[in-house]
């Protein structure tokens, strides 16, 4: 995997929209923040709404090809989440990713570029998106700088064990909900032995069963080395009561890797920054994970 070179005080940051509508006063202070260390660049059809969407394909394919073919851009950050990211996907000039490499940074939808970048090779953050750092947490802004300027191995202890064992691989996934999604579309490439990162939002445990049950039987998470679950916010037991822990526990166990629960990564309250595509190594026995 490639890794894109470490941003420093001054770099080329490009924001972009590539999903939904955003709450600009929380976008604005993200950016001025972040213009306060490096060039902030974004095209001001950033603020643009077509619906759900920020804009439509056209224009934020445009904005996204735009940052990818940047040869002086250092980081490619999302304005926030939502959805959309998917409908653009095929049309993306990922080769650009690879000729100039760069940081991609962001979380929930922007999974959908994560799958790309991996897919093509090359590391990418996932941590707080642009509306995330102007909310103002200084711990999280520290944590976002330091994993893209001094980047340094991660590590995470007493994490919950779900299902026993070792093992070692690249990190790779995110937002189920975005996974599943690409995996119907024909996206979805994982590495060979990697560890599996999953956390969603919003969606009751029936749909999560859902979604898992169709990507295990499919065979898309056969060569799946591991299993870590971050936060799954707001995830409701639904009607019939049945809490979404124990659907994650059920349908991974069918998988025969280990699983641990427990990453503060997500939709909550802390969301530590990750690298994806970087090596990593899960422990039941220590119960933790180590990245990079």
């Amino acid at each position: 995997m490639l890794r894109p070179p470490p941003l420093r005080p001054g770099s080329s940051i490009r924001v972009v929209a590539p999903s939904s509508p955003f709450d600009r006063t929380l976008v604005r202070a993200g950016m001025a923040w972040l213009g306060h260390r490096y060039r902030v660049r974004f095209d001001p059809g950033l603020f643009e709404r077509t619906g759900f969407l920020a804009g439509d394909d056209g224009r934020r394919r445009d904005e996204l090809n735009a940052a990818l073919n940047d040869p002086d851009a250092h980081a490619i950050v999302a304005a926030r989440g939502g959805y959309g990211l998917g409908r653009i996907a095929p049309n993306l000039q990922l080769e650009a990713l690879v000729e100039h490499p760069k940081w991609v940074v962001g979380f929930s939808d922007l999974t959908a570029l994560h799958l790309e970048a991996t897919r093509v090779g090359v590391m990418s953050l996932h941590g707080h998106n642009v509306a995330g750092l102007g909310r103002g947490d200084a711990r999280a802004r520290d944590a976002w700088i330091h994993a893209l300027e001094r980047p340094a191995p991660a590590r995470f202890e007493r994490l919950t064990v779900i299902h026993s064992g070792e093992a070692a691989g690249p990190l790779v996934g995110g937002n189920l909900t975005v996974l599943f999604a690409a995996h119907a579309a024909g996206r979805l490439r994982l590495p060979p032995r990697s560890i599996l990162l999953l956390e969603d939002v919003d969606e009751p445990s029936y749909r999560i069963d859902r979604m898992l049950s169709a990507l295990v039987q499919s065979g898309a998470l056969s060569d799946v080395s591991g299993v870590v679950l971050g936060e799954f916010t707001d995830c409701s037991p639904g009607r019939y009561a049945v809490p979404t822990e124990y659907v994650l526990a059920e349908r991974l166990g069918l998988l025969r890797v280990p699983v641990l629960a427990g990453l503060p990564v997500g939709h909550g309250r802390h969301n530590a920054p990750l690298v994806l595509g970087a090596a990593a190594r899960l422990s039941a026995e220590t119960a933790s994970l180590s990245v990079g």
